[in-house]
């Protein structure tokens, strides 16, 4: 649950920025990107972005306490991004 928070608070540092350098309107371009980011590293860390046979291969050498890790740590990481998301299109459509 804190890196939930983390990325709610990650979000309201992009609205306040965004409120304070560039205006209002960019707020849903800073917490998108800062999202779209963290949504890509999720899916960096949990191997979806190769071929069916490097997963294949990668599922049957690696041990449970790695797999454990890295699935860990791609929740992690989609945790953060999620809020970030949301705000985003929340200010998109608010603003439209």
């Amino acid at each position: 649950m804190k890196y939930f928070y983390f990325g709610i608070i990650l979000s309201i540092i992009g609205v306040l920025v965004s409120l304070f350098i560039f205006g209002i309107n960019n707020a849903s371009l800073i917490t998108g990107a800062t999202g779209v980011v963290f949504i890509m590293l999720s899916m960096l860390f949990s191997g979806s972005l190769v071929s069916g046979d490097r997963m294949r291969a990668n599922y049957s050498s690696e041990s449970k306490e790695d797999r454990r890790g890295r699935l860990e740590t791609t929740i992690r990481l989609a945790l953060i991004g999620f809020p970030n998301i949301i705000v985003s299109l929340l200010f998109y459509w608010l603003s439209n």
